[in-house]
């Protein structure tokens, strides 16, 4: 499987998954997505990567390999609708921040696919930023979603042949990194409404990587809560599972749930905030 001779079908063209897209792209790899069912935004992120649109029977047809890079609450639907399509026998990169149980249920549904367990560290691959994929799974395929990167910003980390390692891998890092933003933004707030908000900034700037000093994160939290939420329920499952108390990160997932309304919206920092102050019995 050569790079000029791969076809990879991506589901769905999300900021990191087109930023994915264009890498391979550049490449001369072709790249399939699905429109149907997608919204605008996805679509015009599909044609700025220089993605072919395809309906979702055509891309699993002529796709040698299949890149899942979606919401996690949405990752086992994509793969069973992957699945009722018959793909088969060729790898299916499962790309999203979800539980290792989640993940084994996946290739459960993709009975007879190579699955590969992924997981995405570090933002998008534009204006230089070089995210890493995380990978698990049979030496053959693995090799083969490797070779694909090959000369593109994507730095990609064998951690063997075990599925699950590179889930467990994603969620042990972002239920800290997520949970620490969330406390952070509680920490801020409570100050804030007691007049001492610059007080606790000062303290905490004298602190190296503090996150109580980057304010301006608390709106890029509430916008991207909706996907974070989900997230940190499969983490709290990953801890349970490892026998360790799984309260913070449930309780972190609940308090992301209050920004489900501040999707994607351009807030101040006082507006996100002001999610979080709102009783959630509320009839406003």
């Amino acid at each position: 499987m050569t790079g000029s001779a791969t076809t990879v079908g991506l589901l769905h063209p999300g900021s990191m998954g087109a930023a994915f897209g264009a890498q391979l792209r550049a490449r001369g790899i072709t790249v399939l997505w699905c429109p149907h069912g997608r919204s605008e935004a996805t679509r015009r992120r599909a044609e700025q990567a220089g993605l072919e649109p395809a309906a979702l029977s055509e891309l699993v047809d002529r796709a040698d390999m299949v890149l899942s890079l979606c919401p996690p609450a949405a990752a086992e639907a994509v793969a069973s609708e992957v699945a009722a399509h018959g793909f088969g026998g060729r790898p299916f990169v499962e790309a999203n921040a979800i539980s290792p149980d989640r993940l084994r249920r996946i290739a459960a549904l993709l009975d007879g696919a190579q699955t590969i367990d992924g997981a995405v560290v570090g933002s998008p691959p534009v204006g230089g930023k070089t995210p890493t994929l995380y990978l698990a799974g049979a030496p053959g395929p693995t090799g083969a979603v490797q070779r694909i990167f090959v000369g593109t910003d994507i730095r990609t980390h064998d951690l063997g042949p075990e599925i699950g390692a590179a889930s467990a891998l994603k969620l042990a890092y972002s239920s800290y990194q997520k949970a620490s933003r969330v406390l952070a933004a509680l920490a801020y707030g409570a100050a804030q409404v007691h007049g001492v908000g610059d007080e606790l900034l000062a303290i905490a700037s004298k602190r190296r990587g503090s996150y109580l000093t980057e304010t301006d994160y608390i709106p890029k939290a509430a916008a991207r809560a909706w996907r974070w939420a989900p997230e940190l329920t499969d983490a709290a499952a990953l801890l349970s599972d490892a026998g360790l108390p799984d309260e913070l990160m449930t309780a972190a997932a609940q308090t992301l749930g209050r920004w489900d309304a501040a999707r994607d919206l351009p807030l101040s920092v006082e507006e996100a905030l002001a999610f979080l102050r709102r009783n959630p019995l509320s009839s406003e």
